[in-house]
């Protein structure tokens, strides 16, 4: 019998696997202390109803459980979706949380008519094929005046980080591999092509973080073990041009309208 080939990002028979190598590293803790800052204002907003598209193990989310938020965790990894529900159940959690295994062009085929205070979306737009409709996809999900956190993998960076390790021919071919690694995404997203995407579903950008400014392009990585000090220059620079641009990932806040525009 042949296995069924996975989509890019489910990461289901890998989980623990894909925690070790995002979040229990240096540039996984750096990511998480970002968000917690740049999410900060929703967090100490009323407590609304909330999507977590490709929501992993729920480890953002999660804050927003325990500000008394209804969430609905979402991810293409069933395998995933359960193992998140298992650390919440332990936290005492789950009782707010809806647990749903699919996609996202599933979500809006299911629950055409369901919209969403806050949706946040990270670390997803690079695994699908289509960015364009994933945008206007999460632009169908979000209530007018709903607010989107969007976190993607910067094409810019990546060029950028490539021409600093020397990898020409990688840069000459258009980024693109000869031979696909599972864990690591191949589709990151141009910011100027993103944001034009948002305008024209009519959302609005109003806060833009560049996440690990710094810290990928060390050239000693032992010095990526100096976290405090490496955190405090990326919390004092990611938000200011130049350097919020050659982030790894841009975590951008973004608005709808309450009042779209005929």
């Amino acid at each position: 019998m042949n296995k069924q080939k996975q989509e890019r990002g489910d990461f289901s028979g890998i989980s623990q696997k894909f925690s070790k190598s995002i979040y229990d590293t240096s540039k996984g803790q750096l990511r998480m202390e970002v968000l917690k800052r740049d999410l900060a204002p929703l967090l100490a907003s009323e407590p609304c109803l909330v999507l977590d598209v490709g929501a992993g193990l729920g480890q953002v989310n999660q804050w927003f459980q325990q500000k008394g938020f209804k969430v609905v965790h979402s991810d293409l990894s069933s395998e995933m979706v359960e193992e998140a529900e298992l650390r919440h159940k332990a936290q005492g959690l789950d009782q707010q949380c809806q647990y749903i295994s699919s996609s996202l062009t599933d979500l809006v085929n299911q629950q055409p008519f369901t919209q969403y205070d806050i949706i946040l979306c990270h670390a997803v737009l690079e695994w699908l094929p289509d960015t364009e409709l994933a945008i206007q996809q999460l632009a169908s999900l979000l209530k007018p005046g709903g607010r989107l956190s969007l976190m993607f993998y910067n094409h810019h960076a990546k060029l950028f980080a490539n021409a600093i390790y020397g990898n020409f021919d990688y840069i000459e071919r258009g980024l693109k591999v000869k031979k696909t690694v599972r864990l690591s995404p191949e589709n990151p997203a141009v910011p100027e092509q993103v944001e034009s995407w948002l305008k024209n579903e009519g959302l609005a950008v109003t806060q833009k973080t560049g996440v690990r400014c710094f810290h990928d392009y060390l050239r000693n990585i032992e010095h990526q073990q100096r976290f405090d000090e490496l955190l405090a220059l990326e919390m004092k620079y990611n938000q200011m041009s130049p350097y919020r641009e050659l982030g790894r990932y841009q975590h951008w806040i973004i608005e709808k309208p309450n009042c779209q525009e005929e």
